[in-house]
């Protein structure tokens, strides 16, 4: 192969001899692209996590719900009017929900499936 010159420059896993071609050091290379592919791996690692997050609460919510339903239906059957519950501020959770949805403004929606592009759970 010739001499080999002492001069040396390295730069991001090539090495350069004085007069020669460059020599690429593999494994550096590979450390750098693994350190590169790591860092991707994590952030998407992370989005995952958070994605999970809000599908479990998502979840946890959708069983709220069903507890506060099955909770109006057994004070309406213990004898309190919507009427009563009302004026306590305890109004069906559908009609609060209807109320809700139709005083948001039009063509507006900051609802969280819309931002984390998941469907809602509803």
């Amino acid at each position: 192969m010739g001499r080999r010159c002492a001069s040396l420059q390295q730069n991001r896993g090539v090495v350069w001899l004085a007069g020669a071609m460059p020599t690429i050091d593999i494994e550096q290379t590979r450390n750098q692209a693994r350190a590169l592919l790591d860092s991707r791996i994590e952030s998407v690692t992370n989005l995952v996590k958070t994605r999970q997050r809000i599908a479990d609460l998502r979840e946890q919510l959708a069983e709220a719900e069903r507890d506060d339903k099955r909770a109006y239906v057994r004070a309406t059957k213990d004898g309190w009017s919507p009427d009563e519950l009302k004026k306590l501020g305890l109004e069906s959770g559908a009609a609060a929900r209807r109320r809700k949805t139709a005083t948001a403004k039009p063509g507006t929606d900051s609802s969280p499936s819309s931002e984390g592009g998941l469907p809602a759970a509803e």
